[in-house]
């Protein structure tokens, strides 16, 4: 390797992506084109990023198998930094291998990472902690300590565990600053936020306020009947009823949750449950059979009476009942939130992570685009969607700095 791509992979790894574009701007080898792809997609430019990545693996000779391996690692970060979920992750899993053979461990590590933080964002919890087993935390460098530390950090806040969550973001605050690259210290604090900010709605008793998720950790391990509307069951001490797959019910159920201790009349639940403007006695006798699924469906933690207007919740070993709703009370909040991150999703890829039919998910970024909350690039299958961006704030990738080859 000559002297200026030694020096131009240094300045990678340490941030220095204009010292870098000095030194192989006008060069046409491989590994120049490597790092200048790596550079492009760091700088955001990721449609010639990708496309110097792939000049660059073919340039490598048959005997490069390391080099092109780097390659297929960048190009895979792009696609998650695309949301292009879709990617085909056996590529990556064989360059992996590759690299682990040839004894690149730091380049494997961060294709490790980036199997995880897809399966992280998909929401295969399990998988992802089996992934990061496979991690020597000691052996890796600053850059990748603090990638698998903010994996940590997810899948803890995913699973309500907030002292790991915090424990982890600590350790990744310290590693982005002895690595010093002002975009991994950006990506930290990005994820802190989390942390600091409302995320859900407490309702009870008529009124409602935000909760932190400290806050939501200490309320699911109460004695309290909560409606979780975030993830659709009843929970009460242990006990998990999910609802996810009978919108009606949990409908039902979210209505008496919001006006517990009281009851709900019979039209409202008609309204709630079956979207009817008025109600006749169709749809009175539906309710009294919805509410017997109900009632059937909640045994082990409440019952569901009848009253002279209408029905109420009566909890059987609770003291208290409330909802937990999504911070932002939006029919389309799973799919703002998953936009939130400031990235550009394919709506396949929102499908994916939300588990959601693409048809779905494309109707409810049609009325998120209509009502401005959304806003999509491209056409056909290259169509992108994100929440609109604050000007004078582009959005930084951050791609492993080791050298493209030996």
């Amino acid at each position: 390797m000559d002297s200026l791509i030694t020096a131009a992979a240094r300045a990678l790894a340490k941030g220095d992506l204009l010292g870098v574009l000095k030194r192989v701007a006008l060069r046409d080898d491989a590994p120049a084109l490597a790092l200048r792809g790596i550079v492009m997609a760091q700088l955001g430019d990721l449609d010639r990023a990708k496309a110097l990545l792939r000049r660059a693996a073919r340039a490598f000779g048959p005997k490069e198998t390391v080099a092109r391996a780097r390659c297929v690692v960048a190009e895979a970060e792009i696609a998650l930094v695309s949301r292009d979920l879709g990617w085909p992750t056996k590529v990556l899993n064989a360059a992996r291998v590759t690299l682990e053979a040839h004894g690149d461990h730091i380049n494997a590590a961060h294709a490790r990472n980036l199997e995880v933080r897809r399966l992280l964002l998909v929401g295969r919890l399990d998988e992802a902690e089996r992934a990061l087993a496979g991690l020597d935390p000691s052996a890796l460098p600053p850059p990748s300590k603090v990638a698998r530390d903010l994996v940590i950090a997810g899948i803890a806040m995913r699973r309500l565990q907030t002292k790991a969550a915090r424990a982890a973001l600590v350790r990744a605050e310290n590693a982005a600053r002895e690595a010093d690259i002002p975009a991994l210290t950006a990506e930290v604090e990005s994820a802190a936020l989390v942390m600091n900010t409302p995320a859900a709605r407490l309702i009870a008793r008529g009124e409602q306020r935000p909760l932190l998720l400290e806050e939501v950790e200490a309320l699911l391990a109460s004695e309290t009947l909560v409606v979780d509307a975030c993830r659709h069951a009843v929970r009460d001490t242990g006990t998990v009823i999910s609802l996810a797959t009978r919108p009606v019910l949990f409908a039902l159920a979210a209505a008496l949750g919001e006006a517990w201790p009281a009851d709900v009349p019979r039209s409202t639940l008609i309204a709630r449950a079956f979207r009817a403007k008025h109600a006749d006695d169709s749809h009175r006798a539906r309710l009294r059979v919805e509410i017997g699924r109900l009632r059937a469906e909640c045994r082990a933690v409440a019952d569901v009476s009848a009253t002279k207007d209408g029905f109420a919740l009566v909890p059987r070993r609770a003291r208290e009942v409330v909802v937990l709703a999504p911070p932002v009370d939006e029919e389309h909040a799973a799919v703002l939130a998953f936009l939130a991150d400031g990235e550009s999703w394919s709506s396949s890829a929102l499908a994916l992570a939300l588990g959601a039919s693409p048809r779905t998910v494309q109707r409810a970024l049609e009325a998120l685009a209509t009502a401005g909350k959304v806003q999509s690039f491209g056409r056909g299958p290259a169509r992108r969607w994100m929440t609109p961006p604050v000007p004078g704030f582009p959005t930084a990738l951050l791609l492993p700095g080791p050298l493209p080859s030996d």
